[in-house]
């Protein structure tokens, strides 16, 4: 069985479960965890906590994480790097990344003069491309494990 970023970990529908409860308990209505995780686990599409449960990964693998190498074009210009920071936006579906070049980055396309980046923050979905684009319609950054 597969699982894209959509789908949620059993981790989540806990987290889900928590706050749910934590919400009711401060609304005064009580609520069990077992409670909360049925809730949830309906509110997912499951029938209840077992089948979600039974369904769903520990956790779900993200494609990037702090610590990993990368590679990739900025701007159009090629580079290695370290991942620093990841932080998965609200949609699940995007990442905005902060990476430490190996060696700084010129982002100017003229030689007249140089601007050079150390260390960049850019948004890319699942697959390492930006929704952002150039001027000329080029991804403002691809990336890829390196």
């Amino acid at each position: 069985m597969s699982f894209s970023l959509d789908t949620p970990s059993a981790q989540t529908l806990k987290s889900e479960a928590r706050t749910l409860r934590d919400d009711r308990a401060r609304s005064g209505h009580v609520m069990t965890h077992g409670e909360a995780l049925e809730h949830v686990a309906r509110a997912h599409g499951y029938r209840d906590w077992n089948t979600a449960r039974a369904a769903l990964p520990d956790r779900v693998a993200v494609p990037f994480q702090v610590g990993m190498r990368v590679k990739g074009d900025y701007l159009e210009q090629p580079f290695v790097g370290l991942l620093i920071g990841v932080q998965l936006a609200h949609n699940m579906q995007a990442f905005t990344l902060t990476i430490q070049f190996d060696e700084p980055v010129n982002v100017t396309p003229t030689f007249m003069f140089a601007a050079y980046r150390h260390r960049v923050v850019a948004t890319v979905d699942i697959h390492g491309i930006s929704p952002d684009r150039r001027g000329n319609g080029q991804p403002v950054m691809r990336v890829s494990r390196a």
